[in-house]
Formats: C-alpha cells, structure tokens, sequence
C-alpha cells in the first residue's frame, strides 16, 4: 500500500460528509454479501451505494444510523445500481468484517468532516 504523504491542499479536495442512512436491503444481485444502503446528505440529497457491511449490521437496524462517507468519487456501477458514495469504515479483521465510522453526537446531513 502506498504511503505518500499527502498535503493539506489534497486533503481538501475530498468531500467527506455525514449522512443519515434512511434504507437498507439485501443486494441480491451483488458478488459478495451487501446491502443497498440509501443516506440523506441534506442539502446533497438522497444518494445510494452498496456496502459489503452484512458480517456486522442488520439491514433494519441501520435505518437512522449515521455515517461517514466521501461524496466526490465518481459513480461506480455495482451489478445493476450506480454506487454514488463511498460509506467509510474500518477494516476490523478481514475485508468483510467492516464497522461503519460513525459520529458519536447526532450532527446534521450534509456536514463536512474536516
């Protein structure tokens, strides 16, 4: 994995957000086990991804949860949706055992994590 220090200026440059997932279900048509996760970003919208978090999360029970993501990436297609964020979690042992980065105080959709 590359290391390169990157500058403040580059760091700006990506839009990471808090968001309030409003749906979650089963990805049936994906590769490996996901949900379809939709989040309001508030003055963003409403916008979709998948997210391979099945190991650690139930669809029901993510509704209302907050999240971490990075806005600016381009849409990715993923099996038969547009993935239109990244959600940012930590790789907690192997590449499906993901826990979300979640704020720890409720904040409004759409603020900037900087």
């Amino acid at each position: 994995m590359d290391k390169t220090l990157i500058n403040w200026n580059y760091f700006q440059k990506i839009d990471i957000r808090v968001g309030t997932i409003i749906k979650a279900e089963k990805f049936t048509l994906a590769k490996n086990p996901s949900y379809i996760i939709y989040v309001d970003f508030g003055e963003f919208g409403i916008k979709k991804s998948a997210a391979q978090i099945t190991k650690n999360y139930v669809a029901e029970k993510l509704v209302g949860q907050q999240i971490i993501a990075v806005l600016n990436f381009p849409k990715k297609q993923i099996a038969n949706i547009q993935s239109e964020f990244l959600i940012l979690g930590a790789l907690n042992n192997e590449i499906d055992d993901i826990i979300l980065i979640q704020p720890s105080i409720k904040t409004r959709n759409g603020a900037k994590i900087c």
